[in-house]
């Protein structure tokens, strides 16, 4: 058994530092290609500014740091390895995450789910010690995959043409997304990088509506204040 968490934490690193370098290896991402769509996304109201993406260089960094540590000094702890295949799927899924999106946005929405998923199972069974190495890079990840699964629902929907068009879908996948991380952020309790991660999306997503849609702006930015506030009001979870 020894060996083997041993292997699960060799595996986790790798998938780490190969999902890190999957935007080097590829033109990066910064929203999908309008042209990708039957009806091209020209500028969809659903995607935050993009500045909101640097977020990624936080993500990669901290995925290396904890997966690095779990392997170096926490790789027979049943607490770490609790979290390992789910975290290993969600970033094995991750490293060809940006190629594909690059040529199919309807493959790269399945596969975000997937990754979302992956995030929120390794969040939820990492306990709440050694928060900054353990559960904290776990809910910045998932908060922002969380946040980027709405969006990529909503661009997808409008861009095949389902639906009411791209501002409706903006709303829409706007409410839902709050929903979703409020619903979560309750079960996690006080760990505020999931929230505080949500919430960076949603100020982004005003940012990127000021000025064209400013009541979706303002309402982005009153729900971002709201899940950015919410981990703070939460008790802490005993494990």
């Amino acid at each position: 058994m020894t060996d083997w968490a041993r292997a699960k934490a060799i595996l986790v690193l790798v998938a780490t530092v190969a999902f890190a370098l999957s935007p080097w290896l590829s033109p990066g991402f910064g929203g999908f290609d309008a042209d990708r769509f039957p009806v091209p996304q020209e500028n969809p109201p659903a995607q935050p500014a993009g500045y909101a993406f640097s977020i990624w260089g936080l993500i990669y960094l901290w995925l290396i740091i904890h997966a690095g540590f779990g392997l170096l000094q926490r790789a027979e702890e049943p607490d770490w390895d609790a979290t390992r295949w789910p975290l290993l799927v969600s970033l094995a899924v991750g490293a060809s995450w940006i190629a594909v999106a690059q040529t199919s946005p309807l493959a790269a929405l399945v596969l975000i789910w997937i990754m979302l998923a992956g995030a929120l199972a390794a969040l939820f069974a990492a306990p709440r010690t050694e928060p900054w190495l353990l559960s904290a890079p776990l809910s910045v990840y998932a908060g922002w995959l969380t946040a980027a699964s709405f969006v990529a629902v909503a661009i997808n929907a409008a861009g095949y043409g389902f639906g009411p068009g791209a501002l409706v879908w903006a709303w829409i996948v706007t409410v839902a997304l709050v929903a979703v991380a409020v619903f979560v952020q309750v079960r996690l309790g006080r760990v505020p990088g999931y929230g505080l991660t949500v919430a960076w999306a949603l100020v982004a997503l005003g940012v990127a509506n000021w000025g064209e849609q400013n009541t979706l702006a303002l309402v982005a930015w009153a729900l971002a204040a709201v899940i950015g506030a919410l981990p703070f009001a939460l008790p802490a979870r005993r494990d």
